[in-house]
């Protein structure tokens, strides 16, 4: 039976990859939304929740619960990807919070942190203001951070949620080695059953 041989450049590769498994499985991701009001929007969140491995979502407020009933027909915008995903109300989103994560604000606040400056915490509770209002100050208060993302006019509920967990995502990529294998696997996994195209 032939032997095996790897060499050092090859275990470090090796041990890398187990490190970045390890360390992935070890962070804790929440989302907590703040009196709600769009079935549509919090569907998009869940679906987002989904595709970056958020792991669990949380609300206040009556109002996303008496829009679904009012609308028991909405359109069930989380998909597949994020039917694991528990979506739970709650009387408080600070008493809410998963134990040992740090709490992120995410408001258009004086003196808040411009996204593309943020480094995110391994463990992270990212709260985001209603549709139509602002977080209260004392949520504020009680931040680990505030974050804002630097646009134009603010943005949708669920888009800002994309694009903080996108940029949760992109952070945590560098310095990783991702390669064009890698890549084509993920691709291949994720992608629906209508998308055929390749880069030539």
């Amino acid at each position: 039976m032939p032997l095996l041989v790897l060499s050092q450049k090859s275990c470090n590769s090796i041990k890398i990859k187990r490190d970045e498994i390890n360390q992935m499985k070890k962070t804790k991701v929440s989302i907590g939304l703040s009196n709600p009001k769009s079935p549509g929007n919090v569907g998009s969140v869940m679906r987002a929740a989904g595709n970056f491995r958020v792991d669990s979502v949380f609300y206040t407020g009556i109002r996303y619960p008496l829009a679904l009933e009012r609308n028991s027909v909405t359109e069930n915008l989380r998909r597949k990807v994020s039917h694991d995903i528990p979506l739970s109300g709650v009387s408080s989103l600070l008493e809410a919070a998963p134990d040992n994560t740090e709490i992120i604000c995410v408001e258009y606040a004086l003196n808040a942190t411009p996204l593309p400056e943020f480094q995110h915490p391994d463990n992270a509770f990212y709260i985001f203001g209603p549709e139509d209002g602002t977080l209260e100050q004392a949520m504020i208060d009680q931040a680990d951070a505030v974050v804002y993302v630097p646009t134009t006019g603010c943005m949708n509920l669920a888009a800002t949620v994309n694009v903080v967990l996108y940029d949760r995502l992109i952070k945590s990529y560098a310095g990783t080695g991702s390669n064009s294998i890698e890549n084509n696997q993920r691709i291949r996994q994720n992608r629906d059953t209508n998308n055929n195209v390749k880069v030539r």
